[in-house]
């Protein structure tokens, strides 16, 4: 971010407006960029989460220990919660059975579930429809939801059985729904679908079933720290100075008022340190003469407390001075290409799904090669690499038709659901790839990890996950001056010796 671009800290969110300093005096087109942050005190912040996990404990969960596996993930989830958090559980097979409405998180209701998953066979059919529609009617049920966010954790291993009715076909746009495909014949057109038409969720390709635990620990990571809910962002055209000509946003809802001089677009709930990014392009009319005029307005609201009441943050604008021809800005270089290569992404699966692996090869590549002359692009995020990571993974995925349908078109359909909603789903290795990540799912990630080797000893509890993030913000904040730090350095130690000395006796 270069010193031109302004920074707004409003409320629970950052926003910046990145755009070029200078346009040229006679008609043309520019380009804006706004990046909006969650920013929010996760400590008073967060809003309580009910969590409802949809899943599959058809016959094929018997296959590769699948159900021993959905077991660990499942018990790395319950003990993550807190007491402000609710899970109802739900299964199916032929039929769904609601194992637990929504629960509390406490000891007591902790060991309960837990002894509940751990006694779960797999048999039967896929029922997918009727195990969603159950998921969807324990959030619709609730009378305390003020405040609290609702979601759907969905997994299954299959394709659905059809005669029971298409999960495609349950409404699912009040709450966000991620599902999580889990080995070779998960049938991905089912879950990226449902995923893409729930009010923010997204699919995760888990091909290894040894990985369903990172996966699920990465959803869950988002899921604890919404500090945003209802987020709805305006953009309006400057009568004489500007007019919208396209907003890139990717597939959330999007909605022009009746004059066509506004678009406001509706994000949902926003996790702590994510990032939405909206690329804007305008038509600028010609001048006479130098001038720096207002050329985009911005305002947005979000829900501020446990009973919605609406924050609205102050207008902000974007401004360009009207002389020659100004330089692009790195962030601006990296979203173009970012949004370049979802498109081509899109198009080679469209292509192979048509049987027509060479052309979609040739996509792919051609993606990556665009990508090389942009690596000495300032790029703090890692951006270009991360998809040249994700292209080389599909490059290779796209040698037969069988390889393609088994890993390819499940890949390229989490990395499009990932890329259309700004936001992070597993696929592949859950360690390279790290697009939209925030801290939290960095952290649960390495928590999934060891979980994994000792099932039997728990992961930190999310308050203790609070606490290591407000120690890290102080250590990393260069305002703060050294001996302050050095202080709380030994003020730790000291209670960690106490703590331990304590237990001893």
């Amino acid at each position: 971010m270069g010193e031109t671009d302004p920074v707004f800290e409003v409320g629970k969110t950052q926003a910046t407006i990145i755009n070029k300093q200078e346009a040229p005096l006679e008609e043309t087109e520019m380009k804006v960029l706004l990046e909006l942050s969650g920013s929010g005190d996760i400590y008073k912040d967060r809003a309580p989460l009910d969590l409802v996990t949809v899943l599959d404990v058809s016959g094929s969960m018997n296959a590769e220990d699948r159900i021993g596996n959905l077991k660990i993930a499942m018990q790395f989830l319950i003990h993550k919660l807190s007491p402000i958090d609710r899970l109802s559980v739900v299964v199916f097979s032929s039929d769904s059975t609601r194992l637990f409405p929504l629960r509390h998180i406490t000891n007591e209701s902790q060991l309960e579930i837990i002894e509940t998953i751990n006694a779960l066979r797999s048999h039967g059919a896929t029922n997918m429809a009727a195990g969603l529609k159950t998921g969807i009617q324990v959030l619709e049920d609730r009378r305390l939801y003020y405040g609290r966010v609702g979601a759907i954790m969905l997994m299954s291993d299959g394709d659905q059985s059809l005669r029971f009715g298409d999960a495609r076909n349950v409404q699912v746009d009040n709450f966000a729904v991620h599902t999580f495909g889990l080995g070779s014949d998960a049938r991905s057109e089912v879950l990226q679908v449902i995923a893409e038409r729930s009010k923010g969720g997204t699919f995760s390709d888990v091909r290894n079933q040894n990985d369903l635990t990172k996966a699920f620990s990465q959803c869950l990571g988002g899921l604890l720290t919404v500090v945003v809910q209802d987020l709805n962002l305006t953009l309006t055209q400057v009568d004489d100075e500007s007019k919208i000509k396209n907003v890139s946003a990717g597939n959330y809802p999007t909605i022009s008022n009746t004059n066509n001089d506004s678009v406001t677009i509706s994000f949902g709930e926003l996790y702590n340190n994510e990032v939405r990014m909206v690329m804007v392009d305008l038509l600028l009319p010609k001048v006479d003469s130098k001038r720096s005029p207002d050329f985009l307005h911005v305002t947005y609201t979000y829900s501020a407390d446990k009973r919605k009441r609406p924050f609205e943050a102050p207008r902000l604008t974007a401004t360009v001075t009207k002389t020659a021809t100004g330089k692009e800005v790195p962030k601006m270089i990296l979203e173009k290409n970012r949004l370049k290569t979802l498109n081509s992404v899109k198009e080679a699966r469209a292509l192979a799904d048509n049987r027509e692996l060479e052309r979609a090869k040739d996509k792919v590549d051609e993606a990556k090669n665009s990508l090389v002359g942009v690596k000495d692009v300032d790029d703090p995020k890692q951006v270009i690499k991360t998809l040249m990571y994700d292209l080389e993974q599909l490059s290779g995925f796209v040698k037969s038709q069988k390889e393609y349908e088994e890993k390819g078109r499940p890949y390229a359909m989490s990395f499009e659901t990932s890329h259309e909603r700004q936001r992070y789903a597993a696929r592949g290795d859950v360690d390279a790839v790290r697009a939209f990540a925030t801290p939290r799912m960095d952290a649960y990630l390495e928590q999934a990890k060891e979980f994994e080797k000792d099932p039997t000893k728990p992961p930190p509890s999310v308050e203790d996950d609070v606490k290591q993030e407000i120690k890290q913000e102080i250590l990393d904040n260069p305002r703060i001056p050294y001996y302050i730090k050095l202080a709380f350095q030994v003020g730790e130690s000291i209670g960690h010796a106490s703590n331990t000395s304590t237990r001893r006796t």
